[in-house]
């Protein structure tokens, strides 16, 4: 198979066992593909685990799941070093922690304290962690996928804005359409059923190779941007620092514009989705269906802002709606 039929058939796979989330199956593949970390938010029982334990699932790669507690220690992720004894001497020995895989699952990340929380930033930023002042690269494939709830505050810290900014994506999971709820019962059910079941299991498909992420990535790196787009994505995070030329309602409602991060993120973004769409190029709908996970993040709202309610997404909507293509 090429390259993008292995990932459409890991985002069908995915799409079974995710019902109701077309979207976030999406900006999942879109994360993995860009190279990029992801924050995955919302409320508790909306599969923010299952879709990402899916993708691993379905892909030939490690994975390992970091529960973030109040308790957790830096070390408890990138690792130590371990004294070793043996009859020929004795040594320190680097013992890798679970951010050594090629898949990392951070789940409730913002439940642990801000320590913990930076001993991510070198791995997720550098792709290394360094213990005992010797470096560890990453694997190649690599990528950090951190979950957090947005209701319980007591006993959170949330992330600092500098760490947020490290993340590619801001993914919001919103509750399932009724119909869709219906379907999800079923298929936990038949789930269920299938684990008590005394008859030989069915055989499971071939995970995806990890070749086939690096293939399409090397296509996506071909992706022609042109220099109009180049400017409309760059017009875009302007917009946020600079609001004045921009209506009343952005000066209002922004306290802090996004940084470059963001112009590059729109960038690697905006090509992987018109990838997975069959361009060759990226055109305005590439940038605009991607902008509300690169920006939501990024930019700071003001007091004013929150207290008329006012979300990322509806300033993101006026953002798309006052800037003009080039």
């Amino acid at each position: 198979m090429t390259p993008r039929e292995e990932i459409e058939e890991l985002r069908a796979r995915m799409g079974q066992a995710i019902i109701g989330q077309r979207d976030v199956v999406e900006r999942l593949l879109i994360g993995l593909l860009a190279n990029g970390n992801l924050l995955v938010e919302g409320l508790p029982g909306l599969a923010k685990t299952r879709a990402i334990k899916s993708l691993a699932k379905n892909l030939d790669c490690d994975f390992s799941r970091i529960q973030f507690t109040p308790d957790l220690l830096p070390s408890d992720v990138t690792g130590t070093e371990v004294y070793h004894q043996a009859e020929g001497g004795a040594e320190f020995r680097f013992e890798p922690g679970p951010i050594f895989a090629n898949l990392v699952l951070a789940d409730e990340i913002n439940r642990a304290p801000a320590k913990v929380q930076a001993a991510l930033l070198e791995a997720m930023e550098e792709r290394q962690v360094t213990v005992a002042g010797t470096t560890h690269r990453m694997a190649p494939l690599f990528m950090v996928m951190a979950t957090q709830n947005p209701v319980e505050q007591e006993g959170t810290y949330p992330l600092p804005e500098a760490q947020m900014d490290r993340f590619l994506m801001h993914v919001l999971i919103d509750y399932p359409p009724v119909e869709d709820e219906v379907e999800v019962i079923r298929l936990v059910r038949g789930e269920e059923i299938a684990t008590q079941s005394t008859d030989a299991p069915k055989e499971k498909p071939a995970p995806i190779s990890q070749e086939a992420i690096f293939a399409a990535r090397r296509e996506i790196g071909a992706i022609h941007v042109a220099p109009a787009m180049e400017r409309y994505m760059a017009d875009l995070v302007n917009a946020t620092r600079h609001r004045d030329a921009y209506g009343d309602d952005l000066k209002r409602w922004i306290e802090v514009g996004a940084s470059p991060r963001a112009s590059l993120a729109l960038d690697r973004c905006g090509r992987t989705h018109a990838w997975l769409n069959g361009r060759d190029y990226v055109d305005p709908e590439d940038v605009r269906a991607i902008a509300p996970e690169v920006l939501r993040h990024r930019m700071m709202l003001t007091y004013e802002a929150q207290g008329e309610g006012v979300s990322a997404n509806r300033v993101i909507e006026e953002l798309i709606a006052q800037v003009a293509l080039p």
